[in-house]
């Protein structure tokens, strides 16, 4: 059953970042123009200081992925020298030694990425583009190589609750405008884009996008390399 975007739990700040159902809505078409405009907006709408939220752990979470990198930079660099030190253990016995440690040294790594990577350092509150608009939310992460992530949601009514360990919410896969919305349901077949996720340069390098079908109702898909999933302290938005 798809979710009605109007009927989920959220909390008192989440619900702020809402706009009302009966409001109309104010959707970017999928298209070159849409992303230019959302690039050069990006820097140009300044929040006010009572939306941003910091996430505390992400200084906890920064000192955890270097560690976890040097600690597979020294495990790869000694393991050869395995082979070259003098010892009654076999080569098979050394070659096993070195595959292992070095794996489980990745394998951590990648752990440690997997569980950081929907962290958010910061979320703020845009104002809408125009009078009358959606109010858009801009959340950063950081990728397990350090490099932040700015995703910016156009529509908040698609950021729901998610089953995902170590995250609370993730973007809509499937969608139903509710009853009040019905009069501005978009055309059957028509794309846009609910979410796009930025480099530290501003340009876009993935995008979260909505196809209609009837009734309201959509499917949404992810182009290049989009941040669905986001982790945040829900006491710290009340």
């Amino acid at each position: 059953m798809l979710p009605r975007l109007a009927c989920r739990h959220i909390n008192a700040f989440h619900r702020s970042l809402l706009r009302p159902c009966s409001a109309v809505a104010s959707w970017r078409i999928l298209s070159t123009a849409a992303s230019t405009t959302s690039q050069k907006s990006f820097s140009a709408t300044e929040p006010s200081e009572q939306h941003v939220y910091h996430g505390p752990l992400s200084n906890t979470f920064r000192r955890l992925k270097l560690f976890s990198w040097t600690t597979l930079g020294l495990t790869s660099t000694i393991s050869p020298f395995m082979f070259v030190i003098e010892s009654n253990l076999p080569a098979s016995a050394r070659l096993s030694l070195a595959t292992i440690a070095v794996t489980t040294s990745a394998a951590s790594t990648a752990i440690v990425g997997w569980v950081t990577h929907p962290y958010v350092t910061s979320l703020r509150r845009l104002e809408p583009p125009t009078p009358g608009g959606v109010p858009e939310i801009e959340m950063t992460t950081y990728s397990l190589t350090l490099k932040p992530r700015i995703t910016r949601v156009y529509d908040p009514d698609f950021v729901i609750d998610t089953s995902r360990p170590f995250a609370k919410w993730e973007l809509a896969k499937s969608v139903a405008l509710p009853v009040e919305r019905r009069p501005t349901i978009p055309v059957p077949g028509s794309e846009e884009t609910v979410a796009e996720t930025m480099d530290s340069n501003g340009e876009v390098i993935g995008s979260w996008v909505v196809r209609w079908a009837e009734n309201g109702e959509g499917t949404c898909r992810s182009i290049g390399s989009v941040v669905r999933h986001f982790n945040v302290h829900l006491e710290l938005l009340r």
